[in-house]
């Protein structure tokens, strides 16, 4: 078996990891850990190597494969996959920390016609939580991530392994997913193969900066539509158009000397805005200064998103409708 963790300038988390994949209960004979750099970082570099020279009398491989980039989880992975020595890969990140039965609870898993099988993901949340904090913990609800799945490595050379079009970590292991099972792949849940996921501080306004993953949701729907009608979401954020539409036609409006549709597209602006905020704040914290995040980024969030899922249409050629 092969583990492979992609990972770029966090040596640190990339420690803490590999300190709990070095220490699984299956035999260290039995598996190989392969660490991709994306990047080539000489920090990162260290770290793997100090870990190499401390698991080398116990047998346990673990490589450095530096990866000149940015290039994305996504082919950092697809440079570890191809290298593994082993039938079946792991994948993890380099922020997780897997418990010790995790290699040999998803091996279990494996039948002679299984060729993916998915683990669970643990992720702790204060209480209250942010709403980062919040939206971050669904992970652990997806059917597939590659924080946790192993797979056959000849289903990886059959599928051609993850699409690269995918630079960020999102969306890249719901294409796989979906591929698998375009296929009839046969895969496995194994409940018991836990890999802990906490998760990382944020700065104030993240939600913000994730409105760019939106593009690789045009890019899984035009690859996709069928099951990302049915897995991901049903109907388009009508909501958010409404919303983005009406921010642009009030000044608009004032300059055409339309004061009563001003009103009109303002009211339905802040309208939207304050009932994103109410839904964002229904589970979490209600902390001055993460009420006041949520009031503004929900004023924002709108158009931000319509602005990348145009820039995904128009990149990708197609329209999320």
């Amino acid at each position: 078996m092969s583990v492979v963790i992609p990972t770029r300038g966090r040596p640190q988390l990339l420690e803490r990891c590999l300190e709990s994949v070095c220490r699984q209960s299956l035999p260290a004979e039995r598996y190989e850990i392969i660490v991709v750099d994306d990047g080539s970082a000489a920090e990162t570099e260290a770290v793997v190597e100090r870990c190499a020279v401390q698991v080398a009398p116990r047998k346990l491989a673990v490589r450095y494969v530096a990866s000149p980039g940015p290039h994305g989880p996504a082919a950092a992975r697809n440079r570890g996959w191809r290298l593994a020595r082993g039938e079946i890969v792991a994948f993890t990140d380099d922020d997780t920390q897997p418990e010790a039965a995790w290699l040999e609870t998803g091996l279990r898993a494996f039948r002679p016609e299984t060729d993916a099988v998915t683990g669970r993901i643990v992720m702790p949340v204060p209480a209250p939580p942010t709403d980062y904090e919040l939206d971050a913990s669904g992970l652990a609800r997806s059917d597939f991530v590659t924080a946790n799945c192993f797979c056959r490595k000849a289903i990886l050379e059959r599928l051609g392994g993850f699409d690269e079009r995918f630079p960020l970590a999102w969306r890249e292991d719901s294409d796989l997913h979906f591929r698998l099972l375009q296929v009839g792949a046969r895969i496995e849940h194994a409940p018991h193969a836990v890999v802990v996921h906490p998760i990382r501080p944020a700065p104030w306004g993240i939600s913000l900066r994730q409105q760019k993953k939106v593009m690789f949701d045009v890019l899984l729907y035009r690859q996709h539509r069928v099951l990302y009608r049915r897995r991901i979401r049903r109907n388009p954020r009508w909501d958010y158009h409404i919303a983005a539409g009406a921010l642009l036609a009030t000044p608009a409006a004032l300059a055409l000397g339309a004061p009563g549709v001003a009103l009109a597209t303002g009211a339905a602006w802040i309208g939207i805005t304050c009932a994103l905020a109410v839904k964002r704040l229904r589970h979490t914290s209600r902390r001055p200064g993460h009420v006041t995040e949520m009031i503004v980024t929900s004023a924002l969030i709108p158009p931000l998103a319509v602005f990348w899922r145009i820039a995904g249409a128009i990149r990708y050629r197609t329209w999320l409708a």
